[in-house]
């Protein structure tokens, strides 16, 4: 079993990333995965226990910590893909979207923490064992990162800029050690994070629809597979033509 691949993955439990585990496997993938949950018995996604690690990724002692736990489970020191998919966007009390009026400090800095420094984190943390398996690392933006949405937060939309920016760097200081660096912007996927509202938004995209999850997973997919050996620093856009 040595001679698996293995992809390490954040919010894996539902959505974008549970498609996304269900598409590596279906390769033959090992797939370890990062959850602020334990392992749910009834096993929803991925492996067994010893492929999942409860990390706080909002505790930055809590993330450079799980770094050392997942390097102890990487058979042959080789990681190769990693894929920071957790993002969280809060709203207010009354489920209204919060704007950089409303926003508390503690508030920006939760999730910029799980949006946006674990994925730097757990990137340099594990770069050695990254570069020995010349893999690929994926970070999960946003169309909120480019453009005022209608629901997602400021916190949630400033924290996926910054991603898209720490891909282009990313992909700069990796790339002498054998590791692409890309990132994918979601639009509208048809997952439990959808506001009310939604198809109002849905009724101007040029394709008419909502994503499916596994439409992201597969373009995780193309990331992380050789055939975008040569594809480096670039977002790719999963939204339906939203971003034209």
């Amino acid at each position: 079993m040595g001679d698996r691949k293995v992809m390490l993955l954040t919010g894996a439990s539902r959505g974008i990333g549970h498609a996304t585990v269900k598409r590596f496997a279906a390769e033959g993938w090992r797939v370890i995965t990062c959850s602020r949950q334990p392992f749910p018995e009834k096993c929803p996604w991925g492996g067994g226990r010893e492929d999942h690690i409860q990390v706080d990724l909002a505790d930055p002692a809590d993330t450079i910590n799980a770094v050392e736990v997942i390097r102890e489970r990487l058979e042959g020191g080789k990681l190769h893909a990693l894929v920071n998919n957790a993002g969280i966007s809060p709203k207010g009390s009354n489920g209204e979207r919060l704007n950089t009026l409303d926003t508390d400090l503690m508030t920006w800095g939760h999730v910029f923490h799980v949006n946006f420094f674990a994925s730097i984190v757990l990137a340099r943390g594990l770069m050695e064992e990254l570069s020995a398996a010349h893999g690929a690392v994926v970070n999960v933006t946003s169309i909120a990162g480019s453009r005022v949405h209608p629901f997602a937060g400021a916190a949630y939309a400033t924290s996926k800029a910054a991603l898209k920016a720490l891909t282009r760097e990313m992909a700069h200081d990796f790339g002498p050690l054998g590791v692409r660096v890309n990132a994918i912007a979601p639009g509208e996927i048809e997952t439990s994070i959808l506001s009310p509202g939604t198809e109002k938004i849905v009724e101007n995209l040029p394709l008419r629809r909502l994503g499916q999850p596994s439409e992201v997973a597969d373009v995780i997919w193309f990331l992380c597979s050789d055939a975008s050996s040569y594809v480096t620093g670039t977002e790719i856009e999963v939204n339906a033509g939203q971003h034209v």
